[in-house]
């Protein structure tokens, strides 16, 4: 689930703090003297008046002999204004030298970049004549101050300080360079000829007003249109039927909010549903949090803090092992998603005697995943800009949303893990692979159906196929995936991550288990004490080895492991935390699962699983928001990201439950009304089901109608969710 730049990002912390043990055990490069130089950029906003207080329009020498442009001229019209203003003490002029950044404290912490007031520069706005007005610009100068100073320090040696300038928006980022450049000469007796410090335009900010555009428009019409439509059938709801047994029209409660919140928060009680395997929703939502929290983490270490130099040890803690290896978290998703793909399917293909309507399934697919990844693509590519502003807005995220104007087509195909490297939505490359797996899945089905267990072996082999390609791969083009080696680039992780062969192998075995608990539903195994702790160690040792099995390399100064170790770990564990996720249903089903068992079991896991999906689309739209409107630097710490994450939790299940309301539960039951599907003529099965409507919820995020994707015939079960 990590994005490209954030394991980009780890990899390079990793470097730096190899770099700064280095330096504890040998202090040297530092002198009293060169700090105090460094001290001297401290007032660097007054130093700039200081310099330039006597500029007038006539110093055209300051243009370094080429011919300046109209736009320059108008700059040193405008610097001059702003000497002018500053002898004279205008408040505008004082507020635009006030809102420079400074030398950042705790510099040798790893603290690199000073903000100055973001808000203070942008929204200076100070009329000259009636036809021209001096207007902020923000921008972050990029200065090598180790490589000046001569600090003998390799983490402040690779990484540039960063402070905040303002001048008026007229002057262009080269120019603002020049400007610069002649103070530091003055403070520090370096030029940008030697030494290059920098102002990229790409780092600067202006206040303009964000028109909208056609497609933003007609999103916010449409988002109104559905919107009203709840609200109206909801009122109507509310007042014509709420005290009443008779329930109003379908199409009435299709819309309302009223009665699709009943449906959402409606729990099913677990003693009066024995046949349900009720921990696959803790399962499910477990692995939900696990994805957010552990994107909080991601995006909180890419952005600046104070104590910068903490977070780069805390990678060395046995906790951030569960950061690092988050992605085990999709692994689940693949692996509920394959168990009750094969649970369900099989259940109907006895019914129907192995008849599948194939078109009808992804058809029915098709229609309940994408109206939602619609808006989602509309929401991040033009709503983000208006929600979200700050200094960093083009630094600090998880992708680069203007690309889908280019490729959001790929996305509503669900190819984009494969047919470009400029995904639309990152995260939704989960939904391709899944899609994608969803898609030959009739072929394996019929496999199971008509060849039973000849047929899974196939399937084993095929996994092992898969796996051992994946294991080739990383050996053949010596790829190494451990974060302090370098981790995963755009390429490496497009091949060994994002593509659908490398995360089949957790999909196939739950296929495999499904298949298994199908072949003996309604069978209770003996099991003796001792074979259930054995079953529950082996589990917990699959488990905790997936997460744990780099940490003696974590010391970064430590050995590493070999590429072929790697490629061994990268291979094995796409099966083992699926074996082991395997016994913990298994457990859960034969009464073994215990303190699991009521924790992953309980009702209150319900709802959150069936909003699993639209959390899974919007939580990631919230960190973009709460973390490109950043506005100075945090201090990093365990207790800290919590609360970060408590935050963004919070505010993504209150989206959710929104878009829930407004956009996926409507057109879901539109679906189920345009395309009713029609219950087979077939007497009842004598054995029990497997899955009620509560284990279909508990299926990942885009498989939560399923079991009506299969076939145009449904189980009156089946139909109870939908």
């Amino acid at each position: 689930m990590t994005s490209v730049s954030a394991v980009v990002l780890l990899c390079w912390l990793a470097l730096a703090t190899a770099n700064l043990e280095l330096v504890d055990q040998k202090e040297n490069g530092f002198s009293m003297a060169n700090f105090e130089r460094l001290m001297d950029l401290r007032p660097l906003g007054t130093e700039f008046f200081r310099h330039f207080e006597n500029i007038s329009e006539a110093d055209l020498e300051l243009f370094e002999g080429r011919l300046p442009s109209q736009q320059d001229l108008v700059c040193l019209a405008d610097i001059t204004q702003l000497m002018q203003a500053l002898t004279s003490g205008r408040l505008w002029a004082l507020s635009m030298i006030d809102s420079w950044g400074t030398i950042p404290s705790g510099y040798l912490m790893g603290n690199r970049i000073d903000f100055g007031n973001y808000d203070q520069c942008i929204r200076l706005d100070k009329t000259i004549t009636d036809g021209h007005s001096i207007q902020g610009k923000y921008c972050f100068l990029e200065l090598p101050v180790a490589k000046w100073l001569g600090f003998d320090m390799e983490i402040l040696k690779v990484t540039n300080m960063r402070t905040a300038v303002c001048l008026p928006s007229s002057c262009s980022a080269e120019l603002m360079e020049t400007f610069v450049g002649q103070l530091l000469q003055r403070l520090l007796g370096v030029s940008n000829a030697n030494t290059k410090f920098s102002i990229d335009e790409s780092s600067c900010r202006v206040a303009h007003s964000k028109s909208l555009d056609s497609l933003t428009i007609v999103t916010i019409v449409l988002l109104s249109v559905f919107a009203s439509v709840m609200i109206i059938c909801t009122a109507y709801d509310y007042l014509f039927f709420g005290d009443k047994t008779r329930p109003p029209h379908r199409l009435v409660s299709v819309f309302s909010a009223r009665a699709n919140s009943r449906s959402l928060f409606a729990m099913v009680d677990i003693e009066s549903s024995p046949n349900v395997i009720h921990c696959l929703h803790g399962i499910r939502c477990m692995s939900l949090i696990w994805v957010i929290y552990s994107h909080e983490f991601i995006i909180a270490l890419i952005s600046p803090n104070i104590n910068q130099l903490d977070a780069l040890r805390w990678m060395q803690q046995a906790f951030s092992s569960f950061i690092l290896y988050a992605p085990f978290s999709v692994d689940s998703f693949f692996f509920l998603s394959g168990l009750l793909v094969v649970m369900i399917s099989m259940r109907l293909l006895d019914k129907t005697k192995g008849k599948i309507n194939v078109p009808m399934m992804y058809l029915h697919r098709y229609l309940r995943l994408t109206p939602l990844l619609v808006v989602a693509i509309l929401v991040y590519w033009k709503f983000l800009p208006h929600f979200a502003d700050g200094p960093l807005y083009e630094q600090v995220r998880f992708a680069d949303y203007s690309v889908c104007k280019r490729t959001w087509f790929w996305t509503l195909l669900y190819v984009q893990n494969y047919a470009t490297k400029e995904t639309c939505v990152t995260h939704t490359w989960y939904l391709a692979v899944d899609m994608q797996l969803y898609i030959i899945s009739p072929i394996l089905l019929l496999a199971l159906y008509r060849w039973g267990k000849k047929a899974a072996g196939g399937i084993l082999l095929l996994m092992l196929l898969l796996s051992s390609c994946l294991f080739a791969t990383i050996l053949i083009k010596n790829y190494k995936v451990l974060f302090k080696n370098g981790g995963m680039d755009q390429d490496m992780q497009r091949e060994l991550y994002s593509q659908t062969h490398n995360h089949a192998a957790p999909w196939l075995v739950g296929l495999l288990f499904g298949y298994f608990l199908h072949l003996t539903r309604g069978k209770q195994f003996q099991m003796s004490r001792l074979i259930v702790w054995v079953g529950w160690l082996l589990c917990l040792a699959l488990l905790f080895t997936s997460i744990f099995a780099l940490y003696p390399y974590a010391k970064l100064l430590g050995p590493s492991p070999t590429v072929l170790a790697q490629a061994f770990y990268y291979t094995l564990t796409r099966i083992a935390w699926p074996l082991g996720l395997c016994w913990v249903v298994f457990a859960c089903m034969q009464g073994h699962g215990g303190l699991a068992n009521s924790f992953l079991s309980s009702p209150l896991w319900q709802p959150l699983s069936r909003l699993s999906y639209s959390a899974y689309i919007w939580h990631v739209f919230i960190m973009e928001v709460n973390h490109r409107r950043i506005r100075s630097y945090s201090h990093f710490t365990n207790y800290d990201m919590m609360l970060g994450f408590w935050a963004t939790f919070g505010f993504t299940m209150l989206m959710s439950y929104t878009f829930f309301i407004v956009i996926e539960a409507p057109l879901a039951g539109l679906e189920s009304l345009l395309l009713p599907t029609r219950k087979p003529n077939l007497k009842p099965s004598p054995q029990p089901v497997v899955a009620t409507d509560a284990v279909e919820a508990a299926v990942e995020p885009e498989v939560q109608a399923e079991q009506t994707d299969l076939d145009v015939a449904t189980t009156t079960t089946s139909k109870q969710s939908v």
